[in-house]
């Protein structure tokens, strides 16, 4: 379900996902993944039990924090990333910089900076990201 066009069935399926952490279901690994994060930024939680209205909302700011849809999102795909090491050496730079941060949820805020710079950029520009000027940004970041 994650891979949609569709914004409203996204945004709903993180809602859905909480409700049935809170609702002690059984979950999905995805909708666990999900849940997990949720449960990472309690400053979420209320608005993730909100009424419909919340899939319509525009988020007109192009910062990833003010997007509580795309902040979780981009926290789904770094872990993704990192999780199959694609692009080829993006787990090990994430291990240097939890050593060097001593904290992952800060970690990964940082690369999450420039994972959304770089989509915004190859999306403007249409074309793919730019994987190994990716992997230089971040590592930067050491």
């Amino acid at each position: 379900m994650l891979f949609s066009d569709d914004r409203k069935q996204l945004r709903d399926q993180f809602r859905q996902a909480w409700r049935k952490r809170l609702a002690g279901e059984t979950l999905q690994p995805l909708d666990k993944q999900i849940a997990d994060l949720v449960e990472e930024h309690p400053w979420y939680h209320k608005l993730m039990l909100q009424d419909d209205d919340v899939l319509d909302q525009d988020f007109t700011s192009e910062h990833a924090d003010e997007n509580p849809f795309l902040h979780l999102s981009l926290h789904l795909a770094l872990r993704e990333q990192v999780g199959t090491d694609r692009p080829n050496g993006i787990r090990d730079l994430t291990r240097s910089l939890l050593l060097k941060y001593q904290d992952g949820h800060e970690v990964e805020h940082r690369m999450m900076e420039c994972l959304g710079e770089f989509l915004w950029d190859a999306q403007r520009q249409g074309v793919a990201p730019n994987e190994t000027a990716y992997l230089e940004r971040l590592k930067n970041l050491l």
